[in-house]
């Protein structure tokens, strides 16, 4: 038996013969051509007839992973219409008098380095969609060849990486799971495997033979594990755990449409915890009732080193609120810094980031970057049940000065004839011990809580949750720490008004019951926490 270690993409455990995928890439030629109009004409037809396949896939997608999900399709139809893209490729025709198909494949590998040098906001970090997009191009151009992703048997696909395109059309009768040498948790054929429930494994490196091919795997999703001709005991283990998981699902699935209530009457609301605008489609799937949290730093840490523009924002924000109709959609100003750098913020060298330059710090400091993201939040207001919550607070004047900045933001919007909801409400999250001390007071200034469990443990025990060292003193069951959370909830409902959890101890089953004697109105975690939450709650007498 062999053990692979990669990164667990997909959760779940798909058992079958291994087949890698053989991408018919044949040799692209380069050649001279005598006509280069004729040879530039045939590459915008190709151009034009991989828009519409482009077209036909989003459409398709739609009903399998879902409008936020196949909205891959649409950035990649943008990179067929971005005429940097074109005049690259025509470039390479007219100046070189080569062959579309060579330009093409040539001009594209020159286009991803381009982007990473100006920034092009849409297309960082998706090498992949680029070169997705530009192996259909060659393909129509050829004429001669096509992927093969049909099969008679169901297997688990091998490859050294899967394009979203490729990915999407996988067909899950055939496909019991994938795993690849290659590839990113955070690329759009990752998403779109969780999205499609497709057990997988990615980034196993050379370790992932090409002589394994026909040989019986187990891929583990949980664990980010492939066991190749597993033994007896494995076997029957991975077997078992199969079965547990499927068995597991099937009940949950059952609960979707039920109340989030205990046998003895008391009720508290489920929200779903995201982090880009890929996550939305799976709060649907989850049926939570909203978006509890909006982390909207990760739309900062995945632009690369240039600030996410006011539009990009709007339109994450826009598709959130949509999405979600009258259903809660709180989005978190970006909590950057400590753990959450970003290339597009220079934080400078610090000794202890987690209690440094971070949250609302940085945004009371970069004012002008705050007004630009609270002004997309403003303008995403009116397409749904929208509002704004600002981290790691600590004290009064900053909610004041935070909320001075919104102000500002709706003057400018206003003067502007822009629509948003001038009742947007107003939150915090309660992390640091002093926030707890003053909620009494915080009550006063804002509409509603959320409890960051993570930070706030690490700061009552002083204790880095990021070092192994001292782990054992990170303890969120801790007293002190369930002693301040009863506090909060007190002091909020004193003021009238309404507080989460949204920190991991929000999924914490060993808890539940506690946070609901104690009156927390709302706890918010991962989409596929949901069901799992909600039938804990209605267990409880």
């Amino acid at each position: 038996m062999i053990t692979l270690t990669g990164k667990k993409v997909s959760e779940g455990v798909a058992i079958g013969r291994l087949s890698f995928y053989r991408r018919d890439t044949k040799e692209i030629k380069k050649f001279d051509v005598k006509d280069v109009e004729k040879e530039i004409m045939r590459f915008q037809k190709g151009r034009e007839k991989a828009l519409l396949e482009l077209k036909d896939l989003y459409t398709a997608s739609i009903k399998d992973v879902g409008e936020a999900n196949a909205a891959i399709f649409e950035m990649q139809q943008m990179i067929l219409e971005d005429q940097d893209f074109i005049d690259a490729i025509t470039g390479v025709i007219l100046e070189q008098k080569l062959n579309a198909e060579f330009a093409v494949q040539s001009a594209s590998e020159h286009f991803i380095e381009t982007c990473v040098q100006e920034g092009k906001n849409y297309v960082q970090g998706h090498d992949t969609d680029i070169r997705d997009v530009s192996s259909r191009l060659v393909r129509i151009l050829s004429r001669s060849w096509k992927d093969r992703l049909l099969t008679d048997e169901p297997i688990v696909l091998a490859a050294n990486e899967l394009y979203p395109s490729e990915a999407v059309q996988l067909d899950k009768t055939k496909i019991l799971g994938f795993v690849t040498r290659y590839g990113a948790i955070n690329s759009h054929t990752a998403v779109l495997a969780r999205t499609m429930g497709i057990p997988s494994v990615i980034g196993l490196g050379e370790a992932l033979k090409k002589d394994y091919d026909g040989k019986t795997i187990v891929v583990d999703g949980f664990e980010g594990k492939i066991y190749i001709e597993p033994d007896y005991t494995t076997l029957t283990r991975m077997k078992q755990k199969k079965e547990n998981n499927v068995s597991q699902v099937k009940n949950l699935e059952r609960l979707k449409g039920k109340d989030n209530v205990t046998q003895s009457g008391q009720r508290i609301d489920i929200c779903a915890n995201i982090g880009k605008r890929e996550d939305i489609e799976n709060v649907l799937r989850s049926d939570a009732g909203g978006i509890g949290l909006f982390r909207s730093e990760f739309l900062y840490m995945e632009n690369r080193h240039k600030l996410p523009t006011e539009e990009q924002q709007f339109q994450t924000y826009k598709l959130a609120a949509e999405a979600m109709g009258a259903k809660p959609v709180v989005i978190r100003t970006a909590d950057l810094g400590g753990d959450k750098p970003a290339e597009c913020l220079d934080f400078g060298e610090e000794n202890n980031p987690a209690m440094g330059y971070r949250g609302i710090r940085i945004s009371l400091d970069k004012d002008e970057m705050f007004k630009t993201q609270l002004r997309a939040i403003l303008r995403a207001s009116v397409f749904g049940n929208v509002s704004v919550m600002f981290p790691m607070i600590t004290s009064l004047e900053e909610v004041q000065s935070a909320k001075l900045v919104l102000e500002t933001a709706k003057r400018e919007l206003k003067e502007e004839k822009t629509a948003f909801d001038e009742e947007i409400q107003v939150g915090v999250m309660i992390e640091t011990p002093a926030a707890v001390m003053i909620s009494g007071e915080l009550a006063r200034e804002v509409d509603f809580f959320s409890i960051g469990t993570n930070d706030l443990s690490q700061y009552t025990m002083a204790a880095d949750r990021q070092n192994d060292r001292i782990s054992r003193y990170y303890d969120p069951h801790h007293p002190a720490l369930l002693k301040m959370i009863r506090i909060v909830t007190n002091n909020v409902h004193l003021e009238g008004k309404r507080i989460s959890i949204c920190g991991d101890l929000a999924a914490d089953l060993s808890l539940t019951e506690f946070f609901i004697q104690i009156g927390i109105d709302e706890l918010s975690v991962t989409p596929p926490q949901v069901l799992g939450l909600r039938k804990k709650i209605r267990d409880i007498q």
